[in-house]
């Protein structure tokens, strides 16, 4: 839970300034995000979860 929260802020904050620098227009910004809920309702969700978890984890085995 604490992975996924912390990707949905990242992601947030990153639309917003994709937004404010004109990189995306507000529409396509809406567009997206319609997608992701959507899909996130679809039975490729757990796929994409299982992923974004194996993703993290490598992330965190990465030592500097």
């Amino acid at each position: 839970m604490a992975i996924s929260l912390s990707v949905v802020l990242l992601l947030a904050i990153i639309l917003v300034v994709m937004i404010r620098s004109g990189s995306i227009k507000p529409l396509p910004a809406l567009v997206a995000a319609l997608f992701g809920f959507f899909l996130a309702s679809t039975g490729m969700a757990p796929t994409i979860q299982r992923f974004m978890d194996s993703l993290a984890e490598t992330i965190n085995k990465i030592n500097f």
